[in-house]
């Protein structure tokens, strides 16, 4: 098979289940990945043939898309902040929102010039605190996790981009206090409430970590109640504490974390969507 017959295939086969602009993203994506080639490569050599095996990587990943496996999941990485990060059905895809927090962090504390020590709770992929051990020099990071396979693929991570980050296993909910005292602490908790599902994509609702995604509507705030609490006698003075936040629960979170003595800020997202917050101990 022609590499430009592969590329109508995918046209044909994904048509009516994905944009014509998001199938040939994913026919980019997956050239790369498979054949090492880029957009150029390919408009330039339209009749390069593809092996036997390599067609059928490509007719695999075909039978994915079309049940709206995301493409992350099929290549099995993605990006987040520069850096190439493994991912599987074991933890969430890394949101530009979720850089978007990070980004905040490190603005607030790279000219700093202290030894910072940071605790990131809820760790997924791992992407939060490896970006923060590699952008924040001398931060030492720790973090957790309840899910053993998500811890796998941060070690994993860590590893890859040569991160120094202690990972173990912890369900917050359970913890009766966090262990040390810290600078920062920052958390990507699950917060999306059951009435809010209709206005997710299948992609999300069916292959993605439910653990990590879904709270019962009438107690939607519980992982940033615990978190809170357990933050405000774990940070030092004048420490911070961010979440990426529900952006219709925003006001109620931020009520909820200044019950706890916090001095506390929003921030919207590119979409101008409250996604963010930081709490500064007083």
């Amino acid at each position: 098979m022609r590499i430009s017959q592969l590329k109508k295939q995918f046209s044909v086969q994904l048509e009516g289940e994905f944009p014509s602009t998001e199938i040939m993203s994913f026919f980019y994506i997956l050239t790369e990945e498979y054949l090492g080639m880029q957009k150029v490569d390919i408009a330039l050599n339209p009749t390069q043939e593809i092996s036997k095996e390599e067609q059928t990587k490509f007719e695999s990943a075909l039978n994915r898309l079309k049940k709206h496996e995301p493409i992350q999941y099929i290549t099995g990485n993605t990006e987040f902040f520069t850096r190439k990060f493994l991912v599987n059905k074991s933890v969430l895809i890394p949101r530009p929102e979720t850089e978007e927090l990070v980004e905040w962090i490190i603005s607030d504390h790279r000219s700093t010039g202290q030894e910072l020590k940071i605790l990131d709770i809820g760790t997924g992929s791992g992407c939060i605190p490896i970006s923060l051990a590699k952008e924040l020099e001398d931060a030492k990071v720790s973090s957790f996790d309840i899910s053993s396979e998500a811890l796998l693929i941060a070690k994993r991570n860590a590893k890859l981009n040569a991160a120094d980050v202690l990972f173990r296993k912890l369900n917050i909910l359970e913890a009766e206090e966090l262990e040390g005292q810290f600078d920062i602490i920052v958390s990507n908790p699950p917060y999306v409430r059951e009435l809010e599902k209709k206005e997710m994509h299948q992609n999300v609702l069916d292959h993605e970590p439910k653990l990590a995604l879904y709270v019962e509507d009438e107690n939607a705030l519980i992982f940033y109640k615990k978190i809170a609490e357990l933050a405000v006698k774990s940070l030092n003075p004048a420490g911070c504490l961010y979440f990426e936040i529900n952006q219709y629960l925003a006001e109620e979170t931020k009520s909820l974390v200044q019950q706890f003595g916090f001095e506390t800020e929003l921030k919207k997202d590119i979409f101008g969507h409250y996604r963010m917050l930081k709490a500064t101990k007083q």
